[in-house]
């Protein structure tokens, strides 16, 4: 029997992952009959009883699994690093909010079984806020312009992926991880299931303005050169055009020395174009630094700090993936 594993990550979600645990566990009694199932709640520090409840299911569920962080890593390394750790033939990452429909995940399965190796949703609306459903267009479609590799618009991570993607993940090691990247630029052949996104069924969104900077500053650094080259040549014309505007002062002073009241104002407006210019490209400079450092420091993705119903021998069944992974790549070639 095929193993289905379902990553849900978790921050401050006690409305939400009780009745999310049953929607799952009623759809594998139902729709998805013939699979076993593992979810892996992992949470990010919660401040309230989300915690709490996933110790309650996990004793009434052994096929429900906890991993608790030491602190909050962030909305990016935590559901990577959950999903390394399953052991499904395939693994479905999805928001505990009821915002990624679990009425997908039968589609997703059907579609893996027809040989994709992965399968995500492509919200094509949202019945979130329009004003930031239109900024996230807006956004995907500037990294689509600007990066050097393929981009997924309307893509948030909820999606199917075979263990062979998973062992993907596993070998790039990476510590500052951008999921919707990897899979546009090494994922294998893809479908894409558009869907409608509803929206959140029970709590407050974590999400704010700082951590959606984030995201796109993480996808800017991890996938474009443009912010570079933009500072290189910006920097050039300006030097240039101060230049060319210097010599041309000068020139009328000299002709004119008496009639031409050069004054303070060009300097002083000179000086705050220029201060500014380099500032903005400097702040640009310095988030591709903190990628590059982020990365060269190499340290954890997250720091557990409890597990709940994994087995002690998780490591063995992971290197048994891995080499069955390997085995099934040696056998297609």
């Amino acid at each position: 029997m095929k193993t289905v594993s379902i990553v849900v990550p978790c921050y401050n979600e006690e409305e939400n992952v009780e009745p999310l645990a049953e929607a799952l566990r009623k759809l594998f009694q139902t729709s998805l009959q013939g699979y076993g199932y593992e979810i892996i709640f992992i949470d990010n520090d919660s401040k309230d009883r989300t915690r709490d409840i996933i110790r309650k299911l996990g004793g009434q569920d052994k096929n429900i699994k906890g991993i608790f962080n030491a602190k909050n890593f962030g909305q990016f390394n935590s559901p990577y690093y959950a999903m390394l750790q399953s052991t499904g033939d395939c693994t479905i990452l999805m928001a505990a909010d009821f915002q990624d429909p679990v009425e997908m995940i039968p589609k997703y399965v059907k579609e893996w079984e027809n040989g994709y190796k992965i399968v995500i949703g492509i919200k094509k609306s949202s019945k979130e806020n329009p004003i930031m459903y239109w900024l996230r267009g807006c956004y995907y479609k500037m990294i689509k312009r600007l990066s050097d590799v393929e981009q997924i618009e309307q893509f948030t991570g909820f999606g199917l992926y075979d263990r062979r993607f998973i062992q993907v993940m596993r070998d790039l090691d990476d510590p500052t991880p951008f999921l919707r990247g990897i899979v546009a630029e090494l994922g294998f052949k893809r479908k894409e299931i558009p869907y409608e996104q509803p929206k959140r069924r029970a709590g407050k969104t974590s999400n704010n303005f700082y951590k959606l900077y984030d995201a796109a500053m993480l996808s800017v650094t991890s996938y474009t050169k443009v912010g570079l080259r933009l500072a290189t040549i910006f920097g050039g014309i300006c030097c240039g055009v101060s230049m060319i505007v210097a010599v041309v002062y000068l020139i009328m002073k000299l002709m004119y020395w008496n009639r031409f009241a050069a004054g303070m104002a060009p300097l002083l407006i000179g000086m705050c174009f220029l201060g500014s210019v380099q500032i903005f490209f400097i702040g640009l400079v310095g988030e591709y630094i903190l990628a590059i450092n982020a990365r060269v420091m190499k340290r954890p993705l997250v720091v557990e700090e409890e597990r709940i119903n994994f087995t002690d021998n998780l490591s063995m069944e992971l290197e048994k993936t891995e080499s069955e992974v390997k085995e099934e790549t040696g056998n297609e070639t």
